[in-house]
């Protein structure tokens, strides 16, 4: 829905516009509204969240959330952009505030060793979901009155809600299965003050590990390219003059070719190392944003959905591993919190560069080859940061 869906439906139903800079920019602004407030919210919670043995409990309350508002898509009419963008606010702070706490269980169920392979399995089984999900989606789509709906639209807003009930099945395993470590003696009512104060020796201990410090912003900067390409892929599709239909296959073809890309990632990571793995990614990335720049056809947008399947999954979690590896496990939520406000600020520059350079400019493509330079940055940091190091700081600061 994030990447497909919501973009397709928003220009050509709720925007309400036929400049498809303006609907881009408005877009663009939605996507960074919801990463701010991820911003601002993310270290206080998982400060929050390590002092309460809470983490579930806040997965579960934004993933719900994240539900709610994502079904709430269905109400919304014709032309009403404002209330898509507020819908759409609201589903993207639960979902990026419910991965904060998913991404810092990963110590609770795996050993150190396995870290890569996990969180690469992770993201792979999200891909087959996600790309199963998306496939009866389209179909509906596709083929409306076959499931009894009206027209194409109606099935897109009832896709919403089926969206929305299979987000909250599959969330059942984690609610009910998984299990998080109790701190001795944490309390229960953990406020936003001490939440605060938290935040405060959080930043101080991340500013004396200068590897988390280093690690945290290239992420910075190389995530904000990936993301911006979920989030804007087929904005800029439609820009250029695509047919919605053609890159909604070639998201599909991202979702499958994700699913065995991530996984190779993680026996790659496991391998030779997850720092190696992620900079094949960055460079992988650098060469498909330069690409898109010159694209015409379908074909080619078909090929660079292919190039973003192999990649997409293995930097995504490789990232979390390598990270998972070098902070403090007693505070992997904290540690956490910082991780998702650093990519999610990052989130906030990436989709209104390419809107503000697409409006200045006039020119779609200019917009996609700013994205360029944030991997360069990202790739040059990254290639400096040292793993064994920062296990070790990690390791003493717990000592």
């Amino acid at each position: 829905m994030l990447t497909a869906f919501y973009p397709l439906f928003f220009k050509s139903y709720w925007s309400g516009t036929d400049d498809v800079a303006t609907s881009t920019l408005q877009l663009g602004a939605a996507n960074s509204v919801s990463s701010i407030v991820i911003v601002l919210l993310a270290p206080i919670l998982g400060a929050i969240a390590d002092a309460s043995c809470a983490k579930k409990r806040f997965l579960v309350s934004f993933a719900l959330v994240g539900m709610v508002m994502t079904a709430s898509l269905f109400f919304v009419g014709k032309g009403e952009w404002l209330f898509a963008i507020i819908s759409f606010i609201f589903a993207a702070i639960g979902f990026a505030g419910a991965n904060i706490f998913y991404d810092s269980l990963i110590i609770n169920v795996v050993s150190k060793d396995k870290y890569d392979i996990v969180s690469a399995m992770g993201y792979s089984m999200g891909y087959l979901g996600g790309g199963l999900m998306f496939a009866i989606a389209v179909a509906m789509t596709v083929w409306p009155e076959a499931f009894g709906f009206a027209d194409k639209a109606q099935a897109i807003k009832i896709s919403f809600v089926v969206v929305s009930l299979w987000w909250l099945v599959f969330s059942l395993p984690i609610i009910f299965f998984v299990h998080e470590l109790n701190i001795p003696d944490a309390g229960n009512k953990i406020n936003v003050m001490q939440g605060l104060r938290q935040i405060k020796q959080t930043a101080l201990e991340i500013k004396s590990l200068k590897v988390v410090f280093m690690f945290l912003v290239a992420y910075w900067f190389y995530i904000d390219g990936v993301d911006t390409i979920v989030r804007m892929a087929i904005d800029y599709g439609l820009s250029i003059g695509l047919e919605s239909s053609n890159l909604i296959i070639a998201i599909l073809i991202t979702q499958f070719v994700g699913f065995p890309a991530a996984l190779a990632f993680g026996y790659f990571g496991q391998k030779w190392g997850a720092k190696s793995a992620i900079l094949v990614a960055i460079t992988a990335y650098l060469v498909i944003t330069v690409m898109a720049t010159f694209m015409d056809t379908v074909k080619e947008f078909y090929i660079l959905a292919i190039c973003i399947g192999l990649v997409q999954g293995g930097v995504q979690s490789l990232s979390r591993s390598f990270y998972a590896r070098i902070i403090p496990h007693s505070k992997s939520a904290e540690f956490f919190g910082f991780y998702n406000m650093l990519g999610k600020f990052a989130a906030v520059l990436g989709p209104l560069m390419m809107g503000i350079v697409g409006v200045l400019t006039g020119n779609p493509r200019i917009s996609i080859l700013s994205i360029a330079i944030l991997f360069i940055i990202g790739g040059v940091l990254l290639y400096f940061v040292d793993e064994k190091k920062g296990i070790q700081m990690a390791k003493a600061l717990e000592d």
